[in-house]
């Protein structure tokens, strides 16, 4: 039985939106348990009834966005994100998530979980949309901002991993982040990273530029925390940027609100691809338990994808599997 324990006082929704995904996933799995830690009063007003594998767990206590990530998981020893991942090192939780402060979650799985055996440094992971539907995972997205080429090794098994195991891709691809395409181009780091993940027994298919991400060509990217949080936030600004401007072309006149009907639903399909609550949250890979941010403004489908990838990340033992390969990590 898999154990989730939900920071649900963190995100732009909260706790509405945590405590109603929990609750229509608590209705439908049964075998899963999950503990809710936050304000009771705030969470028992989101519904008058909780089944029996939903747990409160009262604090008052958070952590803000305005918070200085490592001073307040030191400090704030009741917030409802330390509590979670306390929970989480005692093993008393299998998986925690939550949609606060990112920082402070990466700090929480640092100082609180703590590492896996052999692993250097995590990653943070989400699924970036991409053209094709199929999304590649970018690690890292800011948890190790200064990384070395061995960092970046253990970012593309993880990544690899991950994206076999849970995402479902079979052979995943996996690319380096760079400025060209040829073995010799870039800077220190992907030149000696390249050749690591040459000789690996990964599915690697080379240097990728970031203006060819977004089409699918590979569907693990591996960067330093860094270069990958500067991606991210602009693809994320980039889609929303191509929908803004999209709507407003189709309402400008009477010919393209015409056109917009006949369109409407390859538009929606189009649409969907880039809706980051279809994706779910980002694993944040090499703790020493689960460990999940959902999206800042993660609503209750977001959420609810967010708890089945917890849930798949459980029962898979993908945790157990990475500690046990990285054991080993020269045979890798």
């Amino acid at each position: 039985m898999a154990k989730l324990v939900v920071d649900v006082m963190g995100g732009d929704l909260a706790p509405q939106a945590p405590v109603q995904a929990v609750l229509d996933a608590a209705a439908k799995e049964l075998h899963t348990e999950y503990i809710l830690v936050g304000d009771e009063k705030k969470i028992r007003a989101v519904s008058h009834s909780f089944p029996v594998n939903v747990t409160i767990v009262h604090t008052t206590e958070q952590i803000d966005g305005t918070d200085e990530p490592v001073r307040a998981v030191r400090r704030k020893k009741n917030a409802s994100l330390v509590i979670a991942a306390e929970m989480v090192a005692e093993g008393k939780a299998d998986a925690l998530l939550s949609a606060g402060n990112t920082g402070a979650i990466v700090a929480a799985g640092l100082l609180i979980i703590g590492r896996v055996p052999g692993i250097l440094r995590p990653a943070l992971a989400p699924v970036m949309p991409t053209f094709d539907g199929r999304g590649v995972l970018l690690l890292d997205a800011g948890a190790t901002m200064d990384a070395n080429e061995e960092n970046l090794r253990q970012f593309a098994f993880m990544g690899s991993y991950y994206s076999e195991m849970i995402l479902g891709t079979s052979r995943p691809r996996v690319g380096l982040l760079n400025v060209g395409t040829e073995a010799g181009k870039g800077n220190a780091l992907t030149k000696a990273t390249f050749p690591l993940l040459e000789k690996s027994n990964l599915h690697f298919v080379g240097n990728v530029e970031a203006r060819d991400v977004l089409s699918g060509i590979c569907d693990v990217l591996v960067c330093d925390g860094f270069a990958g949080n500067v991606v991210l936030k602009l693809a994320e600004g980039l889609g929303l940027g191509l929908a803004s401007g999209i709507r407003s072309t189709l309402v400008s006149s009477f010919q393209t609100k015409l056109g917009a009907l006949l369109v409407k639903p390859q538009l929606k399909h189009f649409f969907h691809r880039f809706e980051y609550s279809e994706y779910g949250g980002a694993p944040f890979l090499g703790v020493n338990g689960g460990c999940f941010k959902a999206h800042g403004s993660s609503n209750v489908r977001a959420w609810y994808v967010a708890l089945g990838q917890a849930q798949a990340f459980v029962e898979k033992n993908l945790l157990g599997k990475l500690s046990e390969a990285f054991l080993n990590l020269e045979e890798v």
